[in-house]
């Protein structure tokens, strides 16, 4: 028999949206880690904020919401608003009951930055980390670093020479014509008016030049989770830079491997990597007449894993790319692309646990 097409809005439900999200959902067990690492948060979240005046969005409500943007790829604010109105995943897992007002967007925005002036996205990453350790999923000898591109929140056209000023009205305030045509542009002579901190690069002879950033990773090799993170200002060194930065912080006892693409097979690189008591693993650049990276290196088998092994690296920033927001970010300023970028790779490590961790069907 044919069911009727009525419809008939009800007013009140009696199933609770912890009722609603099957048990399987792999949205669960990421809650659960969340939640006990925000717990440890508790404290620092104290700190940060005032014991007088009108309550703000709650941190942990707010983290989690931040962490849904990054595992659905939700564009903006505004649009993550409107999922949280009318998505009852999205308000289980923030903690909002159905009857929740939601918040504005503006509102949201300012409550962030103040995460933002308390490095809660470096705390929150830690905290991943480390739960990573507990579980013996990581691995504190055998590394691999590298690094990619992200594209500025700014225009070609925001790139205009230092100290000058145009007294001529534009032909249109929002996209004017702009003849780049005979003349020069550097870094050093050009800055973006949109994003000073972004930097004119291009990463191999022959591509496009874009405002860009640099942003690092040092990855772990055994289950290739995300171990540290930079982000930089886009340079010829900067990649060199910020893998020795990430070395000094790594506190694992023994002697460790690093592995790296050819662009890390320099002399000065590779001196400053063993003056770290680092074994470089880095690929030889056979473009060059002679490599930094002799026999006495290449002919262990240890190596040739590490080469097998560091091509995984490109896991996690497709992951970051396509999933994760970070290909072109909407951030400005090197502080808020790399708070971002840190966020990111945390929600991410949850999901490579989460995976490691499962249940086999």
């Amino acid at each position: 028999m044919r069911g009727d097409d009525e419809r008939q809005d009800g007013m009140f439900s009696y199933i609770a949206p912890e009722k609603r999200v099957p048990k399987d959902h792999p949205l669960r067990s990421v809650r659960v880690m969340t939640d006990q690492i925000l717990k440890e948060l508790s404290p620092r979240f104290t700190a940060i904020y005032s014991r007088v005046g009108r309550p703000s969005i709650p941190p942990e409500q707010l983290l989690r919401a931040l962490l849904l943007q990054c595992l659905y790829s939700v564009r903006s604010e505004r649009q993550l608003m409107e999922q949280l109105d009318y998505n009852l995943l999205f308000r289980w897992f923030v903690g909002l009951s159905m009857d929740a007002e939601m918040w504005d967007a503006t509102v949201f925005t300012k409550n962030r930055e103040r995460l933002l002036e308390g490095d809660i996205a470096r705390a929150f990453f830690e905290k991943v980390r480390e739960l990573a350790e507990t579980k013996r999923l990581v691995s504190n000898e055998h590394f691999t670093v590298d690094g990619t591109l992200i594209e500025a929140w700014a225009g070609q056209k925001s790139f205009k020479k230092k100290g000058t000023s145009s007294s001529k009205p534009p032909d249109d305030p929002g996209n004017p014509t702009v003849d780049f045509h005979g003349e020069k542009r550097t870094n050093a002579t050009h800055v973006s008016t949109t994003d000073p901190e972004a930097k004119l690069f291009r990463r191999t002879r022959g591509s496009e030049s874009k405002l860009c950033y640099l942003g690092h990773v040092l990855m772990e090799n055994r289950n290739g989770l995300v171990h540290d993170t930079r982000v930089t200002e886009a340079s010829g060194h900067a990649e060199r830079d910020a893998a020795l930065s990430m070395l000094g912080r790594l506190r694992s006892g023994r002697r460790v491997t690093l592995a790296g693409d050819k662009g890390y097979d320099t002399r000065p690189f590779v001196a400053d990597v063993r003056f770290l008591k680092v074994t470089p693993h880095v690929a030889q650049n056979t473009s060059r007449r002679s490599s930094a990276i002799d026999g006495r290196t290449t002919r262990h088998a240890g190596y040739i894993e590490s080469q097998r092994k560091r091509k995984r690296v490109e896991e996690v920033f497709g992951w970051l790319k396509t999933v994760g927001l970070m290909r072109k970010t909407r951030y400005r300023g090197a502080r808020r692309v790399g708070w971002m970028f840190t966020f990111a790779a945390a929600a991410y490590n949850l999901v490579r646990i989460r995976n490691l961790t499962a249940a086999p069907a």
